[in-house]
């Protein structure tokens, strides 16, 4: 992944995109990664959120196409496991995109979002502010810390 960190801002909005669809890594990593090279905090903050607001909303239709063929080959998301969620979707509804950006359940409850049908611009909103308030958290912590942040650990 180092060549997204080459790539600037377009980087850290690509990298974000894929770590919110199919690649299966942090984007945690590369915004702190931006900011540590000196990248403005406004700018890395509105490319990460717009790259992985877009990569979930992207899980999102894959899910609204409801094609297990796709969701089995691009997310590894076997039926069971959205079956499960159904129950959460059925309870809570598009406030469950605030938890989009989870590791490893992000993206399928982004995937069930869509399956299920829940109401695609309330679940926009709500996945937008979740991830944005992500990475307000690592910008302000990175801000705090310093480099430091990189010894951050929340065990």
């Amino acid at each position: 992944m180092e060549f997204l960190g080459d790539l600037g801002y377009l980087g850290l909005f690509l990298g974000s995109f894929l770590a919110a669809t199919i690649v299966p890594f942090s984007s945690d990593f590369l915004i702190v990664g931006a900011l540590i090279a000196g990248a403005d905090h406004s700018l890395a903050l509105i490319s990460a959120t717009a790259g992985n607001w877009l990569g979930g909303l992207t899980s999102y239709y894959i899910g609204r196409a409801g094609k297990w063929e796709w969701i089995e080959k691009w997310f590894r998301i076997k039926e069971e496991t959205l079956l499960k969620q159904k129950e959460r979707v059925d309870k809570y509804g598009a406030l469950l995109a605030l938890f989009t950006w989870l590791p490893f359940v992000g993206d399928v409850m982004a995937v069930a979002l869509g399956f299920y049908r829940a109401n695609f611009y309330k679940s926009a909103v709500y996945m937008l502010i979740g991830k944005a308030l992500r990475y307000i958290f690592w910008i302000l912590l990175y801000r705090s810390l310093g480099q430091g942040v990189l010894d951050f650990s929340f065990l």
